[in-house]
């Protein structure tokens, strides 16, 4: 018995070893979203939730804006479902993998998926066992960890410093994505799908389209997915 916790516990180990890298990489980001909720109004006990309860970086800082801005509940509300659609997407891809395990590990790592843990789940073994299971729970709860406390920094460091959000510490989001999608290009439909996004993000964003990012995402897919047909063609 004392064997097997060790191992259970050398398992979670080494998923929160695995996910330092990324832990240390959104130290910008977490620290952003709270110097930006503090200095919109925010007070320090309604950002902490916010981190504790949301945990989607890219969603809290929009609705935080959106929110400062009164935007309406429905822009609001509209705007993070957007935003979170992808959770949805990463899923179903997992769905096989966890639909035989009980339903509190169904919703524990349901509400860690981040993009982060996503990008770790590639592996056939992924969550297979007992031990794929607790490499997972000590990499999304480390990662989950990471980001309160790199939003508490945000919190003093709004409340204490001048505006943060003029040092380009946003620059993180982008880095962090790249970081994670870059690996994950191995296959000429994802290649394609990643390079029309791209281009269309760019090209969007100079004619100011509010819709950019989902046009881009939208462009980018039926590309992929029109050069995957074609390879699989006769």
């Amino acid at each position: 018995m004392i064997s097997r916790q060790r191992a259970l516990f050398a398992a979670s180990v080494r998923g929160s070893l695995a996910m330092l890298p990324l832990s240390l990489a959104v130290l910008p980001w977490g620290m952003l979203f709270g110097a930006l909720a503090i200095q919109k109004g925010f007070s320090a006990l309604e950002t902490q939730l916010f981190s504790g309860l949301v945990f989607g970086g890219a969603v809290q800082i929009v609705t935080v804006e959106l929110m400062a801005e009164g935007a309406s509940l429905f822009t609001v509300i509209f705007s993070a479902f957007v935003i979170s659609s992808r959770h949805f997407l990463y899923g179903l891809a997992l769905r096989e993998k966890l639909s035989a395990q009980p339903l509190p590990w169904r919703l524990g790592l349901g509400f860690l998926l981040t993009d982060e843990l996503f990008s770790l789940s590639g592996d056939r073994r992924a969550y297979k066992n007992r031990l794929g299971l607790y490499y997972a729970l000590g990499a999304g709860g480390s990662f989950y960890l990471a980001w309160n406390l790199w939003t508490a920094l945000g919190i003093v460091a709004g409340s204490s410093l001048p505006d943060l959000t003029n040092l380009g510490l946003d620059f993180a989001i982008a880095a962090t994505f790249i970081a994670l999608v870059v690996p994950q290009i191995k296959t000429l439909p994802t290649f394609v799908c990643v390079a029309v996004a791209a281009i269309s993000s760019i090209i969007l964003s100079l004619y100011q389209s509010p819709m950019g990012l989902i046009g881009a995402a939208s462009v980018g897919m039926l590309a992929g997915f029109a050069v995957q047909r074609w390879r699989e063609s006769p």
